[in-house]
């Protein structure tokens, strides 16, 4: 306890180690949270769905708090349901069937159009196909017929700018821009203020039923922005996060542990056995750890497992080594080593009870210190399209991004927030290892 009482005063003494330990206790309960809140089965199936999971979102387009910063004010996603909001049907009785009235607000205040405009229709204990008439009505009473059509399948998308007739009635301007300009304006200007799509649905069976769905595609989306799949990028930066956390300390501490009994052992058997030790370091040392983790990861697997069992195996015959060698072999010739020999104590015992406790707490450093590095390597292969091809990661994030020319479309949002939590994880933990080396190094803490 007063080990641990002095260790805590000294640590005390270095502001931003406590501020890193405060980030990285946030990034592990975060982290916790994420496998809570969005579980592993869910998180694989939203990453890896294509339309049919992310036909709501716009493609690629920032996150809506870059509005904060424009003088123009991007327009952002609007996702109007009458399953959400069933007061705004209204049903009257019309033949064999029934009519269905429908009107949907769409306030609309920004200074720039949207990307496009669709409508979903989902038809239900219908035998007779519906028909559907839309009707546009502008915030100074203007009204636009937007289509008229009848539905023949149980779920109909309705894009508004693939619709000739509309585009002809919008005077060969596009149906997101025409709808929201005011008239006759050369370039057209948007108009703001509260718009209505007004929908009437006539049915021919007395128990059909439609449910509508308008969504506007805007320029802006969520508080992450969205991808080239128009995947919501919060699925994967929250996701890197747990996976980024679990390859760096699985793989620092199983590197650590192993390799400090591994020289233990070395230095305590000697002989045979510390040699077949060393040459096996000295040959692992001279061969290129990342294009091997590449040649795996090319022609064997991708799986973020495979990639770490091969960085412990590779990690472990290290420079580490040689260092807790070294100081193993200073450990073993000291006075209490001789009394438990004399003791007849067992190799085993000597090794677990009297060598590993004198190197712990210069382990507990390189430990910390070693995280970052795995940390960035598991990135570093995702960028290079090593990653695994089933987990989101940061490294995928940016993977894709580059592939897709992000930069050069200047989506910069795409690159820099998965970049931005690689180093603030990597800061923090380097920073948490460096105070602790100077805390239980007995050679730096003078420096």
């Amino acid at each position: 306890m007063n080990i641990l009482k002095r260790a805590w005063n000294e640590f005390r003494q270095y502001p931003s180690a406590i501020v890193s330990l405060i980030v990285i206790f946030i990034l592990l309960v975060a982290s916790i949270w994420v496998v809570y809140a969005i579980p592993y089965k869910e998180a694989v199936r939203l990453w890896r769905g294509g339309e049919e999971v992310w036909y709501r979102l716009p493609k690629i387009v920032p996150p809506k708090w870059i509005n904060w910063f424009r003088e123009k004010k991007l327009p952002d996603t609007i996702i109007f349901s009458t399953l959400e909001n069933p007061d705004v049907k209204t049903y009257e009785p019309s033949g064999d069937g029934r009519r269905i009235k429908i009107t949907i607000p769409i306030s609309f205040e920004y200074d720039e159009y949207p990307q496009e405009l669709s409508m979903y229709f989902f038809v239900s204990n219908a035998e007779k196909s519906p028909f559907v008439s839309m009707l546009w009505v502008t915030p100074d009473e203007r009204e636009v017929r937007v289509a008229d059509f009848a539905l023949q399948s149980s779920k109909v998308n309705f894009r508004f700018a693939q619709d000739s007739k509309l585009r002809q009635r919008l005077k060969g301007l596009d149906a997101e821009i025409g709808l929201y300009s005011v008239p006759q304006t050369n370039p057209p200007q948007p108009l703001k203020g509260d718009y209505q799509l007004k929908i009437e649905i006539v049915t021919f069976d007395p128990n059909a039923d439609v449910e509508v769905e308008f969504i506007q595609y805007g320029k802006v989306y969520g508080w992450f922005g969205t991808d080239h799949m128009r995947r919501d990028l919060k699925v994967g930066l929250l996701w890197g996060l747990p996976v980024a956390m679990a390859f760096g300390l699985i793989a620092s501490l199983g590197t650590s542990v192993l390799a400090m009994i591994i020289a233990a052992i070395g230095a305590w058997y000697r002989g045979w056995v510390d040699d077949l030790i060393q040459r096996v370091t000295e040959i692992n040392l001279v061969l290129p750890f990342l294009p091997i983790l590449i040649m795996v990861g090319t022609f064997y697997s991708r799986s973020i497992f495979v990639i770490l069992g091969v960085t412990i195996l590779l990690s472990i015959f290290g420079g580490a080594i040689k260092n807790y060698r070294a100081i193993f072999l200073q450990v073993r010739e000291m006075p209490y080593i001789e009394a438990a020999r004399a003791y007849n104590a067992g190799n085993g015992r000597i090794i677990i009870r009297y060598l590993l406790p004198r190197i712990i707490p210069l382990l507990i450093p390189a430990l910390v210190t070693g995280i970052p590095s795995y940390v960035f390597l598991e990135a570093s292969l995702a960028v290079l399209g090593l990653g695994d091809p089933v987990l989101p990661t940061w490294g995928k994030i940016i993977q894709d991004a580059e592939f897709n020319g992000a930069l050069y479309k200047g989506m910069y949002y795409w690159v820099l927030q998965p970049s931005a939590l690689l180093m603030i994880t990597g800061l923090a933990f380097a920073v948490l290892g460096f105070s602790l080396d100077r805390i239980f190094n007995p050679r730096l803490r003078g420096v």
